[in-house]
């Protein structure tokens, strides 16, 4: 195994490893045993199957959590990072281990987003949310149509590398700090990755361990701030970690199943993109306090 996914592999144990000690020392604290309800795992299953797929899954989690009115709104937050550690970590095993992206970018581009949210906590968050969501979800949509050109005939056809060389590599690692940085700004990382690194001239398949990675160390990071102050539903957070590693392992073989029908794959990296770019949009043009 290659030194640089050697050194992955560790700061990703490492790091979950530490969230799942906090974690146990938290539980130990309270009074009663949190036990998930049907409800709460099923929207881990759920959410976490089409995450895997690359569509993300906080979006999906805040509405389901909006409509049935639980838990409290300042909680969310928290419970969706503590909710999704582990299964951000399965994630990133069963991704690293299976689809054979160069290690030395894996590694710098992991390691790059982690720095980009540490400095980003204390910028981009000061950033006019709205601003970021118009000028990212227009740059998607118009990556959407370059993809939709090149399927359709109209583009030559590119996009089978799984790793990157020059400047290409120094884009893609400076790129993912600044979407590292923008995650802190509820600026979500999936479908930015796969823009980028299918223009860049990737295998659309190869975006799901570097997005994955990357929310492996950057979720349960954050989760420990959480876990610290209490902010998250201890009950809710359980049900959406069982769910979450069920919802994991089902979407995982459809990806590997897409990964080697490229055509296939750019039409399913094309729909989450728009997906992506109307959520944005959507929640740019929403009169909401900034």
């Amino acid at each position: 195994m290659p030194t640089a996914q050697i050194l992955l592999y560790l700061v990703l144990v490492l790091v979950n490893v530490a969230f799942a000690i906090a974690w146990v020392v938290q539980a130990r604290r309270r009074t009663a045993v949190a036990r998930p309800s049907v409800a709460d795992v099923l929207i881990g299953v759920g959410t976490n199957f089409l995450d895997t797929l690359g569509i993300g899954n906080y979006a999906q989690m805040t509405a389901l959590f909006k409509l049935r009115g639980y838990p409290v709104d300042e909680l969310i937050p928290g419970t969706m990072n503590v909710g999704n550690a582990i299964p951000a970590f399965f994630g990133t095993l069963i991704f690293a281990a299976a689809i054979r992206v160069e290690p030395v970018l894996l590694t710098c581009m992991v390691v790059s987003a982690g720095c980009g949210a540490w400095v980003g906590a204390g910028l981009v968050s000061r950033m006019k949310r709205r601003t970021i969501q118009i000028l990212m979800g227009t740059a998607l949509v118009v990556a959407a149509c370059f993809f939709t050109m090149t399927n359709i005939g109209v583009l030559p056809p590119g996009g089978t590398a799984m790793g990157l060389e020059g400047w290409r590599f120094a884009v893609a690692v400076t790129a993912n700090f600044v979407l590292g940085a923008l995650m802190c700004a509820g600026i979500g990382n999936y479908a930015p990755s796969m823009a980028l690194l299918a223009l860049l001239g990737m295998h659309p398949v190869a975006a799901y361990p570097i997005m994955i990675g990357s929310d492996g160390v950057l979720i349960p990071v954050a989760s420990l701030g959480f876990l610290k102050s209490g902010r998250f539903d201890a009950r809710v957070a359980l049900g959406l970690t069982i769910g979450g590693l069920v919802g994991t392992a089902l979407a995982f073989p459809l990806v590997e199943a897409l990964a080697s029908h490229l055509p296939l794959m750019r039409w399913l990296v094309i729909g989450v993109i728009l997906y992506a770019a109307a959520t944005m949009l959507r929640s740019a043009w929403r009169p909401t306090e900034e």
